[in-house]
């Protein structure tokens, strides 16, 4: 039997936008981007793959020696390498009409990236992120949610990772070698010990109102400082915030900010109700990403819903500035929450309540409230 083809989400989108303009492919370190950008030379005859911290590489790109008949080529950490955008504009705007340019990078060239710069007009951005449930099932042999849910959606830790112990020792040295390596990149940090005790503070966070008040009385640290921190951890891919709603909800919180990780099996295996609603956080940015950089007038955005006596709701997307649909996260099937029925009643706001083996779908009669297995919620996420 043939093995049916694998597809990333973006290799589709990134393809078509190659025919047209600089495709650039950001995203955390070790997501597979490299692994991606391979897959999709195979779509073309004369592809070239270079990589800036091969010394050999690094001499084609410092001289331009490829041969005329390259269709495709790839600049991999090309970002390192100074006035990098000047070069890269450079490349494109003198190409010959058979070449397409696509670069790639993570931490760095994201944070470049998002600057006014003289690549403006001339790029699309993509953003690779850790496996979703809907890529998965395209394997030849799917990986169970169960695994999943337990190693995280990064490809080493998930496919590659023979037991758990390499997955922990992968876990390990992933991120606190962001930490020492890429941190320099952005800014100076003196405090290192209290950035690493601030990613634990955090992984305990997940799921709640962020309190920075907290944070610095534990770190002794001020304001500004534990707020640096956080969004060096955010440019680093290694945690995203989401924010609460207030637009149309005049008792919202409107500032407080829930953390999540990238890396989901990064909260601790004890904490099930705080994995799976970070899982399912993870699943819903992939998907407003995906959808805002292939089709942003209908892309939507991720919130959550709290009030000040504390009703909330995990996760809310809403479509230019509306809300189209809440989101509740149970680790098993449960009678509805009380939360959702609120939201529901007093602004109108369809839910979903999504919970681990829900064996039959219900609606609340007379609502557009209705409960759903998880992984097939999730697994409907495919854009």
């Amino acid at each position: 039997m043939k093995n049916k083809p694998f597809h990333r989400l973006n290799e589709a989108p990134v393809l078509k936008d190659l025919k047209r303009k600089i495709a650039i492919l950001t995203g955390p370190r070790q997501v597979g981007k490299t692994w991606l950008a391979k897959k999709i030379m195979t779509h073309y005859k004369n592809p070239l793959y270079l990589n800036y911290d091969s010394f050999k590489d690094k001499k084609i790109i410092h001289e331009q020696s490829w041969f005329e008949s390259s269709d495709l080529i790839v600049f991999d950490e090309i970002h390192k390498m100074d006035q990098w955008k000047n070069y890269i504009k450079g490349i494109f705007d003198t190409r010959p009409a058979h070449r397409n340019i696509l670069v790639t990078g993570s931490a760095r060239l994201y944070k470049t990236n998002q600057s006014g710069d003289s690549l403006a007009g001339r790029c699309f951005s993509h953003t690779l992120l850790p496996f979703s449930i809907f890529e998965l099932s395209q394997l030849n042999k799917p990986v169970s949610f169960s695994k999943l849910f337990n190693r995280g959606g990064f490809p080493e830790p998930l496919i590659i990772s023979k037991n758990e112990n390499e997955t922990e020792r992968w876990r390990e040295q992933y991120i606190f070698s962001l930490i020492r390596e890429d941190v320099p990149d952005f800014k100076n940090i003196q405090h290192y010990q209290k950035m690493k005790t601030l990613l634990y503070l955090l992984r305990e966070s997940v799921g709640s109102p962020l309190s920075i008040h907290s944070l610095c009385q534990s770190l002794q640290l001020d304001h500004k400082t534990v707020s640096k921190y956080i969004a060096i951890l955010e440019d680093l891919f290694i945690v995203f915030q989401v924010p609460a709603f207030s637009k149309h909800i005049s008792r919202s919180l409107s500032k407080a900010r829930k953390i999540y990780f990238y890396d989901f099996a990064f909260v601790e295996s004890s904490k099930r109700g705080q994995r799976l609603e970070n899982l399912v956080a993870l699943h819903l940015l992939k998907y407003c990403a995906y959808m805002y950089e292939t089709k942003p007038s209908t892309a939507p955005s991720l919130y959550y819903l709290r009030t000040k006596d504390q009703k909330e709701v995990d996760f809310l997307l809403t479509k230019k500035g509306y809300p189209l649909v809440m989101i509740e996260v149970k680790t098993k099937e449960t009678a509805f929450s009380k939360s959702l029925i609120y939201f529901h009643d007093k602004y109108g706001i369809s839910g979903k309540q999504i919970g681990l083996n829900v064996k039959r779908s219900q609606q609340i009669k007379g609502k557009t409230v209705t409960s759903e297995d998880l992984k097939s919620f999730l697994l409907s996420l495919n854009a």
